[in-house]
C-alpha cells in the first residue's frame, strides 16, 4: 500500500501478512506511523486518495475484498467486518443523535425497517451498558466511556464475524480503558466475533490478545501468541518496546528508550529497516533484508541475529551469539 506524494509513492505497508481464527483476538503493535491503521482501512477497503493498494490480496471467508464491487463493498461493510475508529468524538456526528447514527448504520447495511432498526439500537445500548433512553442523546451530552461504549454498540450492529478496533482507548483514562476492554472481552466471549486489535500500547495488548504482530516501518518484524511475546521477545525492537512501559508489580527496573527514529518511508534504509537504531547492527544487516522466519512453534522473527537457527533453538542461545543479553544503550560505534 502506498501514499502518492509531490516527492514521490510512499510505500506505507510492504508484504505485511497474517490470518485471524475464528473468536481471536488479534494485536498489531508499533509506533505511530508503522503503518498500523493503513492494513485497517484496507482491509475494509475505506483508504482515500492518495492511499491506493498496489498488491496483494485480501480474503475472508474465501472472498477477495479487492474484488468486490461497490455493492458488495456496501453489504461487507458492518454486516462482515466492522469498525471501532480512533478517539470516538471524532468518529461521531456531533450534530446527531446516538440513536440516529446507530440507526443509519443498521438501515443502510441491511434490510431491517427503521422501526426494527431503533429497537435494535435500544438493545445494542444495552449490551454496552448504556441505558436505552440515551438514544436522544448527542455526542456531547455523553461521558469519553459512554461515547466509547456507543462507538462499540455501532460496530456490533449487525453481529459482524470481525471488528477491528483502532486505538479504542486512546482519549480515556486508565480505570475507563480497563472497564471498557473487560466489556469487549465479555462480549466476544457471548457473541463470538473476532478482533483486529491496533494500539501501540503494548501493556494492554499483552494482556487481552491471543496473538500480536510487532510492525515496524510498514512490515512485520515479530509474530507470536501474546504471553510468549511478553515473556520471551526475540527482536531487538520488540525488546525495546517491552522495556519501554513500566510494571504494575515486581521490582522496579530501569525504563529505557529505542535511541533513534523511525525512517523516511519515502527512502527507506537498506536492508533490514531497523538497522539504523539497532545496538547489534553488522555489515551485512544494512545491505539484506531479513524475512519473517518462524523460530520457535508459532513464534516468527525478521531479524539477521536468527539466521540459521533450528525451530526449537532457545533464545538463550541466540542471545549468546549477540554477546549477553539483548538491552538498549548507547549506539554501537
Amino acid at each position: 500500500m502506498e501514499y502518492v506524494t509531490g516527492r514521490g509513492p510512499v510505500r506505507a505497508v510492504e508484504g505485511v501478512s497474517f490470518s485471524i481464527a475464528p473468536g481471536e483476538v488479534f494485536g498489531l503493535a508499533g509506533e505511530s506511523g508503522c503503518g498500523k491503521s493503513t492494513v485497517a482501512h484496507a482491509i475494509m477497503r475505506i483508504l482515500r486518495p492518495p492511499a491506493i493498494i498496489t498488491g496483494g490480496r485480501i480474503a475472508f471467508q474465501g472472498r477477495d475484498v479487492l474484488a468486490m464491487s461497490d455493492e458488495e463493498l456496501e453489504r461487507f461493510r458492518w454486516a462482515s467486518v466492522s469498525m471501532v475508529f480512533q478517539s470516538a468524538m471524532n468518529s461521531l456526528n456531533p450534530v446527531m443523535t446516538i440513536g440516529d447514527q446507530i440507526v443509519d448504520a443498521i438501515t443502510s447495511h441491511s434490510d431491517l425497517s427503521k422501526k426494527q432498526a431503533w429497537e435494535r439500537a435500544a438493545e445494542l445500548l444495552e449490551i454496552v451498558g448504556i441505558e436505552p433512553s440515551r438514544l436522544r442523546s448527542y455526542p456531547h451530552q455523553l461521558s469519553g466511556g459512554m461515547r466509547q461504549r456507543a462507538v462499540i454498540a455501532t460496530a456490533l450492529a449487525l453481529n459482524p464475524p470481525l471488528m477491528i478496533m483502532d486505538e479504542p482507548t486512546t482519549a480515556l483514562d486508565v480505570v475507563v480503558q480497563k472497564e471498557i476492554m473487560q466489556q469487549i472481552e465479555e462480549l466476544k466471549d457471548r457473541l463470538g466475533f473476532s478482533i483486529l486489535f491496533i494500539t501501540h500500547d503494548l501493556s494492554l495488548l499483552v494482556e487481552f490478545s491471543d496473538r500480536i504482530a510487532i510492525m515496524y516501518a510498514g512490515e512485520i518484524v515479530e509474530m507470536a501468541p501474546a504471553r510468549e511475546l511478553f515473556s520471551n521477545p526475540l527482536h531487538p525492537y520488540t525488546y525495546g518496546l517491552m522495556n519501554s512501559f513500566p510494571s504494575i508489580s515486581g521490582e522496579k527496573r530501569k525504563l529505557t528508550g529505542i535511541p533513534g527514529s523511525p525512517p523516511d518511508l519515502l527512502h527507506p534504509p537498506s536492508g533490514c529497516r531497523f538497522h539504523p537504531r539497532c545496538p547489534y547492527v553488522q555489515p551485512m544487516f544494512k545491505e539484506v533484508a531479513p524475512r519473517l522466519r518462524e523460530v520457535t512453534p508459532g513464534h516468527f522473527v525478521a531479524c539477521h541475529l536468527y539466521d540459521g537457527c533450528q525451530p526449537g533453538q532457545s533464545q538463550v542461545s541466540l542471545k549468546a551469539a549477540v554477546g549477553g543479553e539483548l538491552k538498549f544503550g548507547e549506539m554501537p560505534k
